[in-house]
């Protein structure tokens, strides 16, 4: 019997071939798992909103998160024994997939697409069949003849066995048993703690916003297509649930939503009625968690949506309703769209320069790009630390005060669009993180982040009862993040911007903890006067303490920022407002933090609890 020379390679024998069509349905049914377990997950919310078990919806909220990287990772590691040597796993030495291999996979994904006939998630399942083909086939190999860089099923008009609204006729029946059956429809097994009482209330405060809208001729005022319809599942986050949907009437949208919350005895009432876009643009803005939402087909639900607030775009809302992966698959092809159809180049973005980011904006795109310097300036500083707290902002209930980001890996972009400044300040300040291959730039890793104007500029611009209400709600800022358990660290001026509707937003996470990690203390009293005037402090520094009173030294240096901080927020120089604060969170005290101007509460809901954090 021959034997091998002590040289030689015995290549492992080849297995058969799998199918394409056996691929593609192991992709797919990892995609329906997925989807499966993120519908449970809206279903499980309901419940827990029932109960009023606040502390376990925003568990949920962030076991949800992993969800989609748990089930891509669970199938390729299904898909690997299959694949695993057979003529269609690439040796380490080949630099590219062989014509018999990039066949294959082509033909895979021909019989994913033709298996997505009548599939209820057609789109989100062509994303996670370009995820998962990523992760089987590593850069190297993967090019877009083997992924969905367009959608190839179309998504308007999906039929569904439970249609995504239900349409109610307040002609025919009358306003009051028209809202009160949408009401009931929902099916909350909690009872409510005066049902009649609201809906008489709500239903006046709706005639008197249309009274207001509507014209002044009675006779033009209500038209035979007069109608109200919702989607057909609540929207469900932190403690509250909203009915979202528009009155017709004239062919004119009129976009509303209805929040629902409980009294302290566990009742279900209805709270607000928020009647503009602009409400709703809050309610499902970029600031906040994700709802919980169970839909059998969400494009249907992105559709209803996008005709209440046509500013927004697919991709935003998608990542609202908590499917970001397809939202940030959306954000990418508009993103390249807008890149084609410009020709203005990115550039370094205004502002002062931070010392852990380098930041650049295309001047045409309402987004800016945050890279991690190679470099950074600050002790125990690094690119592991700067990430983990990226994801924590990601995972946390965000309280309408910090930004959402989209995180991408491997973003390659033509050179020519960049600036000769940005260029010189990439290579210089993060060369390990980007790749010059010919006409390209690769970004190895990046975020997109919403722009916004700084507010250390807006304050450098305003004056009078502007710069005072917007000191005014950068204090209130602070609050309603510390009493969602997140201490700002770095509060100064530049990493709070203001949205388009004026709210003021943290967007800066370098330096973020949880309030219950930090340590509040006051300055002792210095024990002479040399130790006062001494350059270092004549106490010891933890690494968690923070003195609240050294806060005025950077921050009120400006009179007219003064006098309005101290006017408003003094507390805020005191350590004991802190402890209190951080005290409250670690007893597991959720506070109220509505996603919506109190004036929209129904009138009797409109003297707040003294405990209550209220958004202005």
């Amino acid at each position: 019997m021959p034997f091998a020379s002590d040289h030689s390679i015995i290549e492992p024998a080849q297995r058969p071939m799998p199918s394409p069509e056996h691929v593609a349905s192991m992709i797919l049914q990892g995609f329906n798992r997925h989807y499966s377990l993120f519908r449970y997950s809206a279903q499980r919310a309901k419940v827990l909103f029932e109960s009023a078990h606040w502390h376990g919806i925003q568990q949920l909220s962030r076991e949800r998160i992993e969800y989609y990287d748990m089930r891509v990772r669970e199938c390729a590691a299904l898909l690997g024994p299959v694949l695993k040597n057979t003529a269609l796993t690439p040796s380490s030495n080949e630099q590219e997939l062989s014509p018999e291999q990039q066949q294959f996979w082509q033909q895979v994904k021909r019989e994913f697409a033709h298996s997505l006939a009548g599939h209820k998630q057609p789109e989100c399942a062509e994303t996670f069949f370009n995820s998962v083909s990523c992760r089987v086939l590593s850069r190297t190999y993967f090019n877009n003849d083997f992924l969905f860089v367009r959608p190839a099923i179309a998504t308007e008009y999906i039929d569904s066995a439970l249609p995504s609204y239900r349409s109610y006729y307040p002609l025919d029946t009358g306003l009051i048993p028209a809202l009160t059956q949408m009401i009931t429809d929902f099916g909350l097994a909690s009872p409510f703690a005066d049902l009649p009482s609201d809906v008489r209330l709500l239903a006046r405060r709706a005639i008197h916003v249309l009274r207001q809208r509507l014209p002044r001729d009675p006779g033009l005022r209500i038209g035979p297509d007069c109608q109200i319809q919702v989607l057909n599942t609540l929207f469900f986050r932190n403690k509250g649930a909203y009915i979202v949907g528009r009155f017709i009437n004239h062919t004119t949208i009129h976009p509303f939503a209805i929040a629902l919350t409980h009294t302290p005895s566990h009742h279900i009432e209805i709270d607000a009625l928020l009647d503009s876009a602009d409400d709703l643009s809050t309610l499902f803005s970029f600031t906040r968690a994700y709802f919980l939402v169970d839909m059998e087909v969400p494009s249907a639900y992105v559709h209803f949506l996008q005709s209440l607030l046509p500013r927004k775009s697919a991709a935003e809302f998608y990542n609202a309703i908590g499917l970001q992966k397809q939202g940030k698959n959306l954000f990418y092809r508009d993103f390249l769209h807008h890149l084609g159809h410009s020709s203005d180049l990115f550039q370094l973005a205004p502002g002062i320069k931070g010392m852990v980011m380098t930041v650049f904006t295309l001047p045409s795109y309402p987004y800016v790009f945050k890279m991690i310097r190679d470099t950074i300036a600050k002790d125990g500083m690094d690119h592991a630390t700067v990430k983990s707290r990226y994801l924590l902002v990601k995972k946390h209930d965000r309280a309408g005060r910090m930004a959402d980001t989209w995180e991408y890996s491997q973003v390659a972009l033509p050179k020519r669009r960049f600036s000769p400044e940005l260029l010189e300040e990439l290579r210089q300040e993060v060369p390990s993180q980007i790749e010059e291959t010919g006409d390209l730039i690769v970004l190895r890793h990046v975020y997109i982040e919403r722009r916004m104007l700084p507010l250390n500029i807006y304050l450098s611009r305003a004056s009078g009862t502007a710069l005072e209400m917007a000191v005014k709600q950068y204090g209130e800022a602070i609050r309603e993040l510390a009493a969602n358990n997140i201490f700002p660290g770095d509060m100064l001026y530049k990493n709070f911007g203001l949205t388009r509707l004026g709210r003021l937003v943290f967007y800066d996470y370098d330096e973020i903890q949880t309030m219950t990690e930090m340590n509040f203390r006051h300055i002792p009293p210095a024990p002479n006067e040399e130790a006062e005037l001494a350059s270092e402090p004549w106490y010891p520094i933890g690494p968690n303490d923070v003195f609240p009173e050294e806060f005025r030294w950077f921050l009120l240096g400006d009179r007219r920022i003064r006098e309005a901080f101290m006017k408003y927020h003094a507390e805020l120089l005191n350590a004991d407002w802190w402890n209190a604060c951080r005290d409250r969170v670690a007893q597991g005290r959720l506070e109220n933090i509505y996603p919506y101007d109190l004036s929209k509460r129904l009138p009797h809901r409109r003297v707040a609890n003294p405990t209550t954090v209220i958004p202005h």
